[in-house]
Formats: C-alpha cells, sequence, structure tokens
C-alpha cells in the first residue's frame, strides 16, 4: 500500500492515469500530450507499471499503456477517487484538450 500511494504522489503519475481513463495510449501519445520527454515518460510509466497501477503492451515497435483492470478491482474506491480528483487539477483542461488533437492526428499510426 505504501509504494502505491509513493507513485501516486506524484502529479505527472496523476496527469497520466487522467489520459488513461479515456483509452490505451502509446508512449508516444503520452508524450506529445503531457508535453514530457522521451525519458521522464518513461519512468513515470515505469513507476506506475512496477506498482500495478497501469499495464502495458506491445503493437508493432509501440507500447501502449492503460489501466490494470485488476488494481482497479482491488481499489476501486481508490481508482474511483484518483480519477474524479484528477479532474481537478490545474493541468487537466489542457492536458484534456491536447489530448483530443493528438488523437485526431492519430500520431502512432502515421509513424508505421
Amino acid at each position: 500500500m505504501v509504494e502505491i500511494f509513493k507513485t501516486l504522489s506524484d502529479q505527472s503519475r496523476i496527469r497520466i492515469i487522467s489520459l488513461l481513463m479515456y483509452d490505451d495510449m502509446c508512449v508516444c501519445e503520452i508524450e506529445a500530450v503531457l508535453k514530457f520527454t522521451q525519458s521522464n515518460a518513461s519512468r513515470h510509466l515505469i513507476e506506475l507499471k512496477r506498482t500495478g497501477i497501469l499495464d502495458s503492451y506491445k503493437k508493432a515497435q509501440w507500447t501502449y499503456y492503460k489501466a490494470n483492470q485488476a488494481f482497479i478491482q482491488e481499489n476501486k474506491e481508490l481508482w474511483e477517487y484518483i480519477l474524479k480528483k484528477s479532474k481537478e487539477l490545474p493541468t487537466y483542461e489542457k492536458d484534456y484538450a491536447e489530448y483530443k488533437k493528438i488523437r485526431e492526428k492519430n500520431i502512432c499510426n502515421k509513424n508505421n
């Protein structure tokens, strides 16, 4: 439990989770939306996956991240709280607008 709360104590990680509540995302999409460098995004994603909050899968050469369904089942109230409160972050509206733009561009498929 302590590791989960340590992981969730970082605003960047909450921003990532708030994006992934809509759909799975490729690392390049997360980087583009949040204006993260590849190393910064990877560091946060690895930590979220290490604690079981996120899961990942490969599609061609790209890695996609998604909410871990087992984590959601085991921590339903915590997950609902995170989703509700993440919308109150000062960055949420801007992140969501950028998310919609990036999804429309379909940047991962353009790299095929």
